[in-house]
């Protein structure tokens, strides 16, 4: 049979089979090689979170006190009923609510100040300066916050002495209801190191010559870091805010050290963590604490939510004109 001009070299080809990579035996051992490095992620996910999650779950609906195991008895979503009711949770949650007013916009801005100091090209030894911001978060919580109780004590810390120094009276930080959140929130700044290195990451990232350009069109400084370093580095910005909200509620540590595990002063330091912790570990509560423990996570989840919600009107991408 004899082929026209016209369809020479049009002949399609027969596409070879396709042969799916994991059926061979190098496919197999490069997908057990995977599994192999993932298991013990795998595994410890599945004992150290799922399972405690899904067993705190079962407590949730549950009259469960440790001392007595065999009287425990299912009693629904009593424990969630029992919420709407509680005065201690209601005051619990405004605590924290309150302190994260606070401590999310300071750390923030104070992160993202010392990421711009040692950043900056003008200061000699930034990779010095860098370690001693960084250094902080290596020391245990609770080592810290008593180095900071010494430090804010209403007449022997290093803090009143130096306000005194300059002819103002320092206030009773730790015995304060008005003054103890504060007080918190400013120690919390001595652990920035992760989010300061978040942040000079971001700044690291953009681009030169937006600068260059910004200064040709006049911009100076302030107009240049709103206009473009913002802009730039508002998905880190993002990042860490939702690590701040987080870091935030889950708030416990340095509060119970200070207040001994009671909330003082005047139960300005009775954050939600802490509540939890008493009606677990203080009154047996073990299940309402269980039902605490997911209403957390509900109003987490839920003020994450809002905010991946309303990223897209902040938020730069890069694939954006």
């Amino acid at each position: 049979m004899s082929l026209s001009s016209g369809t020479v070299g049009q002949i399609p080809a027969v596409a070879p089979p396709r042969t799916r990579r994991g059926g061979t035996p190098q496919g197999r051992r490069e997908s057990l090689t995977g599994l192999l490095f993932v298991a013990p992620f795998i595994v410890g996910f599945i004992i150290f979170s799922a399972l405690p999650m899904g067993a705190s779950l079962l407590l949730s609906l549950t009259d469960f006190d440790p001392r007595a195991p065999d009287e425990m008895r299912f009693i629904g979503l009593a424990n969630y009923a029992e919420m709407a009711s509680d005065p201690v949770l209601r005051e619990s949650l405004l605590v924290t609510v309150r302190f994260g007013l606070i401590a999310v916009p300071l750390t923030l801005g104070f992160a993202l100040a010392v990421a711009i100091l040692v950043n900056s090209k003008l200061l000699a030894g930034r990779n010095v300066f860098r370690t001693l911001f960084y250094m902080p978060i290596q020391i245990p919580i609770v080592a810290s916050t008593l180095v900071w109780i010494g430090v804010l004590h209403a007449t022997t810390g290093w803090l009143n002495l130096g306000l005194d120094a300059v002819g103002i009276d320092g206030p009773n930080w730790l015995q304060s209801p008005t003054w103890v959140g504060p007080a918190l929130a400013l120690m919390g700044l001595w652990g920035i190191g992760n989010m300061m290195l978040i942040f000079l990451a971001g700044l690291q990232s953009v681009p030169t010559e937006l600068y260059d350009a910004a200064k040709v069109d006049g911009a100076g400084s302030l107009a240049s870091f709103r206009h473009v370093t913002l802009p730039m580095i508002s998905p880190v910005l993002f990042y860490n805010l939702i690590i701040a909200l987080i870091g935030a509620f889950q708030y416990f540590t340095q509060a119970y050290v200070v207040s001994n595990g009671r909330g003082d002063p005047d139960r300005a330091t009775l954050f939600f963590n802490l509540n939890l912790y008493r009606e677990a570990f203080g009154f047996f509560n073990m299940g309402y604490a269980s039902a605490l423990a997911w209403l957390l996570f509900a109003i987490v989840l839920a003020l994450t939510i809002v905010l991946f919600r309303t990223a897209g009107s902040w938020v730069f991408s890069g694939g954006e004109r």
